[in-house]
């Protein structure tokens, strides 16, 4: 059958840009544009949807996700070690484009907000049975006794369930459990077993040190990490102590010290939880925190609280002047403040088991210390632990 060939054109009206002719073999139709490109050609009417394309994706990257991780999981059943997944520089970027500084203040009214008499059980035993709260071990048992999801997080124990440790010279700070602990070689701290952070990153620079004991080589002090050491045959040790929801939120010093220096840095608000502590390198870096550092009978002391996603209030009992997750407070700043005064030369004493600071959900406590080579752990990563438990001996 031949082919035929016929001209076909497009043309104006004058006077209208609204409609054309079609002069197709001597017969003439007029139409609208609106309606021969949305009801036309199809494949003129190319266009991006940009909500199923993101699902689309998204779906794709969990399901991958899930998939490597389904691969590592089989693979530890049959004791191959697996090397942790860090994140990417993007992935660690995007994560932080997410505001939750503002989510985390805005969470933070909401819990100030006082709940109706008839709510409070509903609301705090879905919460209980969410994280597994043990109420037994509360000061006040009774649920319509906390006004608000604020006292709830921030509820007291009973005296008696948490025994403090004598026999020990370094006992558990709070309730968690254990990501990590050990000696920090090279000037680098292990978060979990795998994935480290800087020292000097993780508490700035030591000018504060001028109100401690001075360094056993102050002419040469060599590392950061050296620094800190001030007395001869002695290392320096770290212990990471992570608080889920449903652990008790108040955290108690872990020793009797001197506190001399608070260092405060605005940050981040990423999740702590041991999943992300895995994936996020420098994690506890990024995330705002305040650091105490002082001294014990062994050397230098510290202790760092670690706020996280929903986490950004960090109350120290003693320092009334500490606003953290403030506005106007920028990331990748410090601020310094001294506890050691011409009146007071000797800084903030505390006891073992005495209470120093809370959160208003759970978070991360730091440990950094110097204590002699023989000080071993008692512990295992992953374990629960409580506070008034020890940490080691000597």
């Amino acid at each position: 059958m031949a082919a035929v060939v016929r001209r076909v054109s497009i043309t104006h009206l004058p006077g209208t840009g609204k409609s054309s002719f079609l002069q197709h073999g001597g017969v003439s139709l007029r139409w609208s544009h609106q309606k021969f490109f949305s009801k036309g050609f199809p494949g003129l009417q190319a266009r991006v949807r940009p909500l199923p394309l993101l699902i689309a994706t998204g779906g794709s990257y969990v399901a991958y996700d899930q998939y490597e991780r389904y691969k590592d999981r089989q693979l530890k059943k049959f004791g191959v070690e697996v090397p942790p997944r860090i994140a990417s520089d993007i992935q660690v970027t995007i994560y932080k484009s997410i505001p939750t500084r503002l989510l985390s203040r805005a969470w933070g009214r909401l819990n100030q907000v006082d709940l109706p008499t008839w709510l409070r059980k509903p609301i705090f035993r879905l919460y209980i049975w969410t994280f597994g709260v043990n109420m037994k071990e509360a000061a006040v048992e009774d649920l319509q006794h906390y006004r608000n999801l604020g006292e709830f997080f921030r509820r007291k124990l009973k005296p008696q369930v948490r025994p403090v440790c004598n026999s020990h010279c370094v006992i558990s700070p709070a309730d968690g459990k254990i990501l990590h602990f050990g000696r920090v070689k090279n000037c680098e701290v292990e978060q979990v077993k795998g994935v480290t952070y800087s020292l000097e990153t993780f508490l700035g620079p030591h000018n504060w040190t001028e109100n401690l004991t001075a360094n056993r080589n102050e002419d040469d002090p060599g590392t950061y990490q050296d620094a800190l050491v001030t007395k001869e045959g002695n290392e320096l040790f770290h212990c990471v102590v992570y608080l889920a929801p449903g652990d008790y939120h108040c955290f108690h010093s872990p020793t009797d010290w001197r506190v001399a220096h608070r260092r405060h840095f605005p940050g981040s608000l990423m999740s702590v939880n041991p999943g992300v502590a895995r994936w996020i390198k420098e994690l506890f870096c990024h995330n705002e925190r305040v650091v105490l550092s002082g001294e014990w009978t062994h050397g230098f002391f510290s202790l760092t609280a670690v706020g996280a996603t929903n986490v950004g209030s960090i109350r120290i009992y003693f320092d009334k002047e500490l606003r953290t997750n403030n506005p106007r407070y920028n990331k990748g700043t410090f601020n310094d403040f001294s506890y050691v005064t011409n009146n007071n030369q000797e800084g903030v004493s505390m006891r073992k088991g005495e209470h120093l600071g809370e959160f208003n959900l759970g978070s991360t406590i730091v440990l950094l210390f110097e204590a002699p080579r023989d000080f071993t752990f008692n512990l295992k990563a992953g374990q629960k632990i409580r506070f008034g438990e020890p940490l080691g001996t000597m």
